[in-house]
């Protein structure tokens, strides 16, 4: 006879088994999950009635929540800017900026990985375009194969935590935190994940300085200014769409929606004015555009808004207009365009249908007592708070090798932020558990890209390397890249306020000492009339 403290590790074997088959993880989901829900009601766990749950939800939390309109905004985003040029000419700039010292193409590699991964957000395509471009000079240079490999992929994985990723928001989503608190918790380890890997490149350059020589003098073709223009060229229009983007969010002037539809047009105008057929007309009225958005910012800084103020943004928003117009006038452009529709389409259908499928199987797993037995069996593991963190954060590494990210944050992270919540909050406080929970699983959750012989940055890198990169260099080349950020997980246990230091400081208010004052109001004597005879 079946139990109902049997019915938890039943629907996660369950889950398991059918997902070890093959089947999408979303049908998946909502199967297992409508399987076990009629087998409860079959059993007397809950009647028929409590299965009315799952439409409320799925039209109440997932269908009609705007914190998730921001996900198609941002992949949009991202799916322009992955192939409108950017990233050539920004790793042929630092390429040759960094070049005369050793290791140079690599630390070029992870810069431009770090820009892109903020102004992108999409790791298929980053470690697809660096790996076409830089691969080919890398091995025209003498680097090492296990190391261009693994370089390449981490670099891409570095777009998974940088903000405005789309994990983050999803992570937010999930955990009921706001999309900016989750960003500025991500800033601290995301830079540190630059130096660690910035910091493993110099390292080697001492030690193995075969393995990242120096680019020869007469490969480096610009030099001075006209070298300097171009880093500045790919690097000033990125700064300013990450602002947009980030900074209008943080700074509270707009919504994550809102900065996603900002960045996405953003994305546009930076495609077009990259583009070799960018008009002359264009670059002009680009240069007045940026001229009115300054003078507009400067005024509204100064004064309150005014005429001046809103004429300028007029005339900022006309440029933007204009040049929308050049990018659908340039057929590669409309091109590009339609493509960033069709992978928008393809990867939000994916994350609603997850969003259901883990609905369906998150209201069953809730109506028999599964969220309790999850609470008595992480709750009862040695070692406290740090025994709670290593013993989950092992059960994402090894989860990661089969499942993607957003099949992670559906179905594990709504079971366990409660007991997260509860278990960390004496830690960094109420507020701040969550944060550092979410961003110390986002870094977890990089590696997922990296793990031999599943991680999907390897595959993007098997599919564009030449044949004389073997599969066992991209292996074998995954691996240190791997440990560094296991080492990052283990910093961000560590150290919380690599996470907490920039999060607003949660103030002490001591409710004995508070004293609410009414104002007392004299009334007017209240004038009935004459009584009625």
């Amino acid at each position: 006879m079946i139990t109902l403290g049997m019915m938890p590790p039943m629907m996660f074997g369950g889950l398991v088994l059918a997902m070890l088959i093959g089947f999408p993880v979303a049908f998946t989901l909502a199967a297992v999950g409508l399987s076990f829900g009629f087998l409860a009601i079959h059993l007397g766990f809950f009647d028929f009635n409590f299965l009315q749950a799952i439409p409320g939800r799925i039209f109440g939390s997932v269908l009609s929540n705007e914190l998730l309109l921001a996900i198609p905004f941002f992949t949009f985003m991202g799916a322009v800017l992955e192939r409108c040029g950017l990233a050539e000419d920004m790793l042929d700039s630092m390429g040759q900026l960094f070049g005369p010292i050793r290791g140079g193409l690599g630390y070029s590699v992870i810069i431009v990985g770090f820009i892109l991964g903020a102004i992108t957000g999409t790791v298929a395509a980053q470690v697809i375009a660096m790996a076409l471009i830089s691969m080919p000079v890398m091995i025209r240079y003498g680097y090492n194969k296990r190391y261009i490999t693994g370089v390449l992929a981490a670099s891409g994985t570095i777009t998974q935590l940088v903000p405005p990723s789309l994990v983050l928001i999803v992570l937010a989503d999930q955990l009921g935190k706001s999309v900016g608190d989750m960003y500025l918790g991500a800033w601290g380890p995301s830079i540190f994940q630059l130096v660690l890997f910035a910091g493993y490149t110099f390292v080697l350059g001492i030690f193995k300085p075969d393995h990242v020589p120096p680019v020869p003098k007469e490969a480096r073709t610009l030099t001075g200014w006209a070298l300097w223009k171009k880093c500045l060229l790919g690097i000033i229009p990125s700064a300013v769409l990450i602002f947009v983007v980030l900074g209008t969010m943080m700074m509270g002037l707009a919504t994550p929606t809102e900065a996603g539809a900002m960045g996405a047009v953003g994305a546009i105008v930076l495609a077009a004015i990259h583009h070799k057929d960018f008009s002359r007309a264009g670059n002009k009225i680009l240069i007045v555009g940026v001229i009115a958005a300054g003078i507009g910012t400067i005024i509204a800084m100064l004064y309150s808004e005014n005429i001046v103020f809103k004429l300028a943004f007029a005339i900022t928003y006309f440029a933007v207009v204009w040049i929308g117009l050049e990018a659908v006038r340039i057929p590669d452009l409309r091109d590009l365009i339609k493509q960033g529709y069709q992978t928008t389409m393809r990867i939000t259908c994916m994350v609603t249908f997850i969003l259901i499928g883990s609905t369906c199987f998150s209201v069953v797993f809730l109506g028999v007592s599964g969220g309790q037995w999850l609470e008595h069996l992480l709750t009862s593991l040695p070692g406290g708070v740090w025994g709670f963190l290593a013993f989950i954060n092992l059960f994402i590494f090894f989860l990661a090798f089969f499942l993607d990210f957003f099949e992670i944050a559906f179905i594990i992270l709504p079971m366990i932020a409660p007991i997260a919540q509860k278990v960390l909050a004496p830690v960094v406080g109420a507020d701040a558990a969550l944060i550092w929970f979410g961003v110390m699983l986002c870094v977890n959750m990089q590696t997922s890209f990296l793990h031999p012989p599943f991680g999907f940055a390897l595959f993007y890198l098997r599919g564009v390397a030449p044949k004389e990169v073997k599969s066992s260099d991209i292996y074998w080349g995954a691996m240190p890249w791997i440990g560094l950020q296991a080492l990052m997980v283990a910093v961000v246990i560590a150290f919380p306020v690599t996470v907490t230091g920039l999060l607003d400081k949660p103030q002490n208010v001591d409710l004995s000492k508070i004293k609410i004052e009414v104002p007392q109001i004299d009334l007017p004597p209240l004038d009935l009339g004459p009584p009625s005879k």
